[in-house]
């Protein structure tokens, strides 16, 4: 998908704040490029309002909305051979959530993730940050694919993760909020991207 087709135009930027609470760590204040920064825009897409869309191409996540409109933030996805695009659904949420490699993981990179193969617990050094939304399929279940948080502001714009798409923080936090169990998640196709 090209941006020409998903964007018609973008709205006024719009900086969305985080919510916080004494039970969290303090998150630290991302100095993100304007253009990485969440900003209603408007799509020429007939979406259906109340989805999220990644767009790989442009790094980009949507939170679509009625009229025609959707919050855009910007995003890191799956590394080349990872990332995997198909139709799913917020199966869980979670808060500061634990974090355990998968065995594919463990298996390609061990030096990295064999010392985390009994997990992690949710923090600020957890790699699926502050907030993650867990992606289901029907009868396949969890599909070990998440939409999460980072403190690591430099992977966004990348082909980083495992598979996974990663927001700074403060982002995913205010995304979050937004988006409730159940939820249609589409992770488009790359076409355009170097493999």
């Amino acid at each position: 998908m090209l941006r020409r087709d998903f964007i018609a135009g973008a709205g006024a930027l719009t900086v969305l704040g985080s919510k916080g609470s004494a039970h969290t760590p303090t998150l630290p204040v991302y100095d993100m490029p304007e253009e990485l920064l969440p900003r209603e825009v408007r799509i020429q897409n007939d979406l259906t309002p109340y989805e999220v869309h990644v767009d790989p191409e442009q790094f980009a996540l949507y939170w679509t909305l009625p009229e025609g409109r959707a919050i855009r933030y910007a995003v890191g996805i799956g590394r080349p051979g990872l990332y995997e695009a198909g139709e799913f659904y917020v199966g869980a949420k979670k808060v500061w959530p634990s974090w355990k490699p998968t065995p594919d993981m463990i298996r390609r990179e061990p030096h990295r993730y064999a010392r985390f193969a009994d997990g992690m617990p949710g923090g600020l050094g957890n790699p699926l940050g502050a907030r993650a939304l867990y992606l289901f399929q029907p009868g396949r279940g969890d599909t070990f694919l998440r939409i999460h948080g980072t403190n690591e502001p430099d992977t966004i714009g990348r082909r980083v993760s495992n598979g996974c798409a990663r927001l700074v923080n403060d982002q995913m936090i205010n995304l979050y909020d937004r988006v409730p169990l159940d939820t249609r998640v589409v992770l488009h196709p790359v076409v355009n991207l170097p493999t």
